[in-house]
């Protein structure tokens, strides 16, 4: 569950994401978890009804859900997207990362949290300089910013 006061670091895609979930959340999953809800209710005895228990908790999930995204929407600080381009220098190997929200960061598809060593790193840096950081796992990195857009 997500804290009520802390502030969300989204950027537009991030935000429009959420609000296409929330709006899924509302329109559709509600309405076929009430018709389960009520063709569970339909068999009977609900002390022993597998189905209709199942179906409460999803409820649950679902009502729980919606609460923590519209938390992040109402809190939300919206980011501008940066791209950057970092050669690093141990490796040679070149690579380009866009900068999002901790709550979109998706290492594996290049995005990476602007709380992360390497997003907190670029913002203090331009094109062609040549930097350190420190891996959440205590290896020190020597990186060049190759391009920041």
């Amino acid at each position: 569950m997500v804290n009520k006061d802390e502030v969300y670091e989204l950027t537009r895609d991030g935000e429009q994401k959420l609000k296409d979930e929330l709006e899924k959340l509302k329109t559709v999953d509600r309405i076929q978890i009430r018709e389960a809800i009520k063709d569970a209710r339909e068999q009977g005895d609900l002390s022993e009804n597998a189905d209709y228990s199942s179906a409460r908790e999803q409820q649950a999930n679902i009502e729980a859900r919606i609460l923590e995204i519209e938390n992040i929407l109402k809190h939300a600080k919206i980011l501008d997207v940066t791209r950057v381009t970092v050669k690093y220098l141990d490796k040679n190997r070149v690579v380009t990362y866009e900068i999002v929200g901790t709550i979109e960061a998706d290492p594996f598809a290049g995005k990476i949290s602007n709380d992360s060593p390497l997003g907190k790193a670029v913002v203090n840096h331009k094109k062609n300089d040549i930097f350190f950081i420190t891996t959440e796992s205590g290896k020190e990195l020597k990186l060049q910013l190759l391009d920041k857009n």
